[in-house]
């Protein structure tokens, strides 16, 4: 039996937006090539003992839409998500019931907008906590923001160690907390 998407408006708590990014000059492989082993290797790419990924739907090969991964994540929950999506220049995937998280999140590997021969790798995440409990213990005691802010940042690490360039600056991190109406935005790195 299939598990039902999980999107942000079934969840709890605020609402937040979140983006993490390495730019990496003079990469030694394209955006294409290197977008490819990510989505072809995506295990590989997540810290195990915070987020390890297993698939449990679709082909042991690259990501298709409609393949699906159990995550095993440090803390009291695992998750699942879904492949919605697979772009030219990323994919995305979704949460599925039951997963702490209810939301979608977003990478991509594209061009530099202003610097030469530089690529820049982005995970984006719109999402919101599954429920209550969750939001507790995510937003309000942090347990798992950090492991997921960790979890994300390493994977950042990961793929420009293995573009072979020279990441320009740690990872950076933007955070758009939205609730009752106030946003607040923070910047980490």
């Amino acid at each position: 039996m299939t598990k039902p998407e999980q999107p942000a408006h079934t969840g709890s708590g605020p609402f937040f937006e979140r983006r993490y990014w390495v730019d990496v000059q003079h990469p030694r492989q394209s955006a294409h090539e290197l977008l490819e082993h990510i989505k072809c290797h995506l295990p590989d790419y997540s810290p195990e003992s915070l987020a390890d990924f297993s698939k449990t739907k679709g082909q042991s090969h690259c990501l298709m839409e409609g393949d699906e991964f159990h995550i095993k994540i440090l803390g009291p929950w695992n998750g699942e998500v879904r492949v919605a999506e697979v772009m030219p220049e990323g994919f995305e995937l979704v949460t599925l019931e039951s997963h702490p998280e209810a939301g979608r999140i977003r990478f991509s590997l594209r061009p530099h907008t202003l610097l030469p021969d530089t690529l820049r790798f982005e995970i984006h995440s719109w999402a919101r906590s599954r429920d209550g409990l969750v939001a507790f213990t995510y937003d309000t005691l942090g347990m798992g923001r950090r492991v997921q802010q960790q979890t994300w940042e390493t994977f950042c690490q990961r793929v420009a160690e293995h573009s072979g360039g020279l990441q320009l600056l740690p990872v950076q991190v933007e955070t758009i907390r939205q609730q009752a109406g106030e946003t607040v935005v923070t910047h980490d790195e």
